[in-house]
């Protein structure tokens, strides 16, 4: 499963990283930090990111000292659990180290296992680690662990796509796309937003408005697609906002009013642009990545 790690996080050591999640306390946190000095806190990913190729092996060495702080046979006791009453599945792995899980990918799939304590993600060998000491709160999560990783599979997705052929959904869809492609956004001709800045709205995410085309916003067909659409909206041209755009917006300080939201546009907040920088990033990479094949 291969996890996307947040751009905002690259800092250094040619892209080599390690995440690492465990459950809060001052001190645990102190330590972390006196060992790590370099790791970064992941809001979004709710994790430590800690940089260099040989920071897998040290957050390893990191845990079973703190594992051992709070109960030195935590580890012989998840041993024990797990082989009076093994989990049998296809997704988990045994090794001298513990438990490695290895599955479709999917967010809820991340979010599930970072909810097991000092559970990581391996990125070399492209599963999770979780020790031993963990195990009770492994089995704890286990099921909805393995129902999301069934869900992901290719042939069950490929079941529901299936089974949304000629369904209202998958027309909305097809709409949605189409209507998406035309680069067009429906503004408040009385409250536009501002030209070539990024701007969040509620259809697109995070875009920069060019234009304002100055014709009336017509939502026969699609209004559905645009909840705020109302006669006195005009069309706007929007295009995707360029990395550096995104990294020199300064963030409002407040969440958007009700009334911003129903106009449809507002000043992105830090949560927004993170998000949106970080998916900037990976599509620089892959941009870079064609570029140079």
């Amino acid at each position: 499963m291969v996890d996307d790690i947040e751009p905002d996080d690259e800092i250094g050591d040619g892209g080599e990283r390690a995440a690492v999640a465990f459950p809060f306390d001052r001190m645990t946190v102190q330590r972390f930090r006196e060992t790590f000095p370099r790791a970064r806190w992941s809001d979004r990913r709710k994790a430590w990111i800690v940089p260099g190729k040989t920071a897998g092996r040290r957050i390893d060495r990191w845990l079973a000292n703190e594992q051992s702080r709070v109960d030195p046979y935590a580890e012989a006791k998840g041993r024990d659990a797990f082989a009076f009453e093994p989990i049998l599945s296809s997704y988990l792995l045994v090794d001298k180290d513990g438990f490695r899980i290895r599955t479709p990918y999917s967010r809820a799939l991340v979010d599930e296992i970072r909810q097991v304590p000092f559970a990581r993600w391996d990125g070399d060998h492209k599963v999770w680690r979780v020790p031993f000491a963990s195990y009770d709160d492994l089995v704890e999560h286990w099921e909805v662990i393995e129902a999301e990783a069934r869900r992901c599979e290719p042939g069950e997705r490929r079941k529901r796509a299936e089974a949304r052929k000629g369904t209202e959904d998958e027309r909305k869809a097809r709409r949605r796309t189409a209507e998406r492609r035309r680069r067009r956004i429906p503004l408040p001709a009385s409250g536009l937003p501002p030209l070539d800045r990024a701007v969040a709205t509620l259809a697109y995410g995070i875009v920069v408005v060019t234009e304002i085309t100055g014709e009336v916003a017509d939502g026969e067909g699609i209004a559905d697609l645009y909840p705020t659409i109302s006669e006195d909206q005009v069309w706007g041209l929007w295009r995707t906002p360029t990395l550096e755009e995104l990294v020199h917006t300064w963030p409002s300080r407040r969440e958007p009013a009700k009334e911003e939201r129903r106009r449809g546009w507002w000043l992105p907040t830090l949560e927004e642009l993170r998000e949106a920088r970080r998916t900037a990033r990976a599509r620089e990479r892959r941009r870079v990545q064609r570029a140079s094949a």
